[in-house]
């Protein structure tokens, strides 16, 4: 029934501006800046909650190639224009040399009510995440289905690791970006809803009662899209490599097809099943990859690259039908190289052995940062 839906798929991708020279975090976008980005690109580019940073957002994409090909022609794009302000990308869950303390708004209705309402939470908003799109088949309830794809979530977020440093420190953390997000309210891992209409029941009674202007302000790490007829996971950080972040979007379109040709994937859940998907997550921003996590039906710890084959296995007829096969080379590649959180943490260890002070070993990592995400 089901065979010929082609589960189109958006990618969002969040970046902070950096000064090209010293690598600090720029505090203020230049005007000039941002209107030739959006002569340019229109409204695949959009103003982020903080100035120092900018999202770029694909077109509905039907295939791997197109996604790769639009995000680098936005990342180049972007980082050709900020050149000339003396700024460049970076893509990191959180910028190693930036103070939020120090950071200023996007001068935007919709912005100033954030801060008004959320006050030093907000203000600690210097985070950059991957937001991924998936247009799910139209007599398919996106919660139920959410529902069904839930407890994968922490091993997504494990593959995207790129936050382990925040305010010139080390965090002992893969993705801080993850822990910091939990101060905000309606974030982490969404309750059960039945479907749709008790999820709408919901937001329509925050709504009535004053927390909400609308279901966006539901930060969950996946969740029912409010403007769009796609389902949405918001649980990665940012992804330096540009191929990193559609082998993640090519995995999750793959798990989606798959808990529609299978009613019962997922399909058991009981009181534990929600708190353990947290355990999971929590173990996934402390540990990265090299987390084990809980398998709650065998009762018993696997690693990464035993849950990444579990994924591989159920989902692998499904990438082949969507012709996102190479996904799953490109996540066990990233099982063996490591993520963008490995990689700063052993940039920032050579510079230390090195001999080199903190400030300029976190100076190499963000140069390091921004070479690859210019390298698109």
């Amino acid at each position: 029934m089901h065979s010929d839906w082609p589960f189109h798929f958006g990618i969002e991708e969040e970046f902070f501006l950096s000064h090209l020279d010293g690598g600090r975090i720029a505090r203020a976008m230049p005007a000039r800046l941002y209107l030739r980005c959006k002569d340019r690109f229109g409204a695949c580019v959009t103003h982020e909650l903080l100035q120092s940073q900018i999202e770029i957002a694909t077109s509905i994409c039907t295939t791997p190639a197109d996604a790769l090909t639009e995000i680098r022609e936005l990342r180049q794009g972007i980082n050709q224009i900020a050149a000339g302000y003396g700024l460049g990308l970076m893509a990191s869950g959180t910028h190693p040399l930036a103070e939020w303390r120090e950071q200023v708004s996007t001068d935007k209705p919709r912005y100033e009510r954030l801060m008004g309402d959320f006050q030093i939470v907000a203000q600690r908003n210097l985070m950059c995440g991957l937001h991924v799109h998936v247009g799910t088949p139209p007599d398919i309830d996106r919660v139920a289905l959410m529902n069904r794809i839930l407890s994968w979530l922490p091993l997504f977020l494990a593959l995207s690791t790129s936050s382990p440093f925040w305010s010139h420190k080390r965090t002992g953390m893969m993705s801080y970006r993850q822990a910091a997000y939990d101060e905000w309210p309606r974030t982490g891992i969404p309750d059960h809803f039945d479907n749709e209409r008790a999820y709408q029941a919901f937001v329509d009674l925050l709504i009535e009662l004053g927390s909400l202007d609308s279901a966006s302000s539901l930060w969950w790490a996946i969740r029912p899209s409010p403007r769009f007829p796609t389902l949405e996971m918001r649980i990665t950080d940012a992804c330096t490599d540009p191929a990193d972040a559609v082998c993640i979007a090519g995995l999750f379109r793959a798990l989606l097809r798959a808990a529609v040709f299978d009613p019962d994937l997922g399909a058991t859940h009981n009181e534990m099943t929600r708190l353990l998907i947290e355990e999971n997550r929590w173990r996934a921003k402390r540990h990265g990859l090299a987390a084990t996590f809980i398998d709650q039906a065998a009762r018993r710890v696997v690693s990464a690259g035993e849950w990444l084959e579990s994924l591989i296995a159920l989902i692998g007829e499904h990438a082949h039908a969507l012709g996102c096969e190479d996904a799953i080379v490109q996540a066990r590649a990233i099982l063996a190289r490591g993520t963008s959180a490995d990689r700063q943490l052993t940039v920032y260890r050579e510079q230390r052995e090195a001999g080199k002070r903190r400030r300029e070993s976190l100076q190499a990592v963000v140069d390091d940062l921004m070479v690859r995400t210019a390298r698109a």
